[in-house]
């Protein structure tokens, strides 16, 4: 059991350290995001999605069975591919008009809950919350001070390179 859990446990640990996932238990995500009420676009796009899955298998299925019974083999030669590239059509539409804000949350989410089960499971420790800078908070510099909004030290814009010279 030891050889196959100590790759296992090597991969949860390498998981670990992939930013999204750090991020996503930092962040300790959650599914409140889905308490609000969706607008039109998204309960649309959700729609989409949903008829997509019945105009998919489900038809094709049925395609199937009236060839047989039709004995014309055209009707699913013809049919299900068609109506397979209309299943994906629709569904790339419902995904367009629901965003990808529903589907980045619930995978923010499942990573979190995902990787504290995993690293339960194989004995990993998990990391702590993340606290907010005590510094930043109290509006305190390092050594004690009050800083004000002028005390602020200059701050570099990210594209700039600095001068070696």
């Amino acid at each position: 059991m030891h050889r196959i859990e100590n790759p296992i446990k090597s991969l949860v640990r390498r998981l670990a350290r992939v930013r999204f996932v750090r991020t996503a238990m930092a962040e300790n995500a959650d599914l409140s995001a889905f308490k609000e009420r969706p607008d039109f676009r998204v309960i649309a796009g959700v729609s989409a999605i949903a008829i997509s899955y019945v105009i998919g298998w489900p038809l094709i299925s049925l395609l199937g069975a009236a060839a047989v019974y039709y004995r014309n083999a055209a009707i699913a030669v013809i049919g299900g591919p068609a109506v397979y590239g209309l299943s994906h059509l629709v569904f790339l539409l419902g995904m367009y008009l629901a965003g990808a804000k529903y589907s980045h949350i619930f995978l923010k989410w499942a990573t979190r809950v995902g990787m504290q089960q995993l690293m339960l499971r194989y004995g990993l420790p998990l990391p702590a919350p993340a606290l907010p800078d005590v510094a930043v908070v109290a509006d305190h510099d390092e050594s004690g001070r009050q800083q004000g909004p002028g005390d602020a030290p200059p701050v570099s814009p990210r594209g700039q390179r600095r001068s070696t010279r």
